[in-house]
């Protein structure tokens, strides 16, 4: 593992991260032998707006029956969705050692581990064949990833012909430096954000084709605004993404806020096809 690598995997280390969880719950009331998703929906999904823009994006396409690939998976939500609401087999991957096991666990927990397998890997050496998948899905990942050729290819690679390519992801608009922490980056040297642009022209230049893409930037700022004032007036909640990004919560939500209010950064959700 290269030392960005390295890096990118500390960034996100949280140990005992599925025991927090089942702690949680317990606190909770929740009966850990009959865990349902919407009982971990407030941790599962590791971007802006969370299981809200999942919902979004689920409706935009005809997932039923397919094979996914969630490249970047975290610990295995929008997987999860996928594997249960549309019947999907569906794989994942991610840097994050313990990301990965949370993921398996929960999957156990909720009884969809028939459906999702996840493994830890590399999104620039994925461990699959050629024309593997009908989707690849990836949501807040490239953002980490400084060689998005390498990445993009990638995703060409294991897609069926005819397969499609759907993301959800921030991207920046202009060279103007950020505030850190932000949630995907403490310091800049993990953080390798482009510009949709540049995105756009490597997917063209690969032969994909753009089915529809949505400013996403608008609804991800009125999510952001709630959240941050919620959480400034009463505190990280008891189940939320602050169990994976921990006591900088606030502050890396208030600085990805500050940058959107900004202009310095943009999201944006879109599907391709191969």
């Amino acid at each position: 593992m290269n030392e960005i690598n390295k890096q990118v995997e500390n960034q996100y280390h949280r140990p005992h991260l599925f025991e927090d969880i089942l702690n949680l719950l317990a606190q909770q009331g929740v009966d850990l032998n009959n865990v349902l998703r919407s009982d971990i929906s407030g941790v599962d999904e590791f971007h802006v707006r969370g299981a809200e823009i999942s919902k979004e994006l689920v409706s935009e396409f005809n997932f039923n029956g397919l094979t996914v690939l969630d490249i970047g998976c975290g610990i295995g939500g929008p997987a999860r969705r996928l594997a249960d609401e549309f019947n999907c087999k569906v794989y994942g991957i991610d840097m994050s050692h313990e990301f990965i096991r949370t993921a398996q666990e929960l999957s156990r927990l909720v009884k969809l581990d028939n459906q999702t397998k996840f493994i830890q890997g590399d999104a620039l050496a994925l461990p699959y064949k050629d024309a593997s998948f009908d989707v690849v899905w990836t949501q807040h990942v490239q953002m980490n990833i400084e060689n998005k050729n390498q990445f993009y290819s990638e995703v060409k690679r294991v897609l069926k012909n005819g397969g499609t390519f759907i993301y959800y992801d921030i991207f920046k608009k202009n060279n103007e430096d950020l505030n850190y922490p932000v949630p995907w980056a403490n310091e800049p040297t993990v953080s390798f954000l482009q510009t949709i642009a540049n995105m756009e022209s490597i997917l063209k230049n690969l032969g994909f084709v753009r089915t529809k893409s949505t400013d996403q930037t608008a609804k991800g700022i009125a999510f952001l605004n709630h959240l941050v004032q919620k959480m400034n007036n009463e505190g990280p909640p008891k189940s939320g993404l602050n169990i994976l990004m921990g006591n900088s919560t606030i502050e890396k939500m208030s600085n990805l806020l500050n940058a959107l209010l900004g202009n310095k950064i943009e999201l944006e959700s879109g599907i391709y096809s191969k």
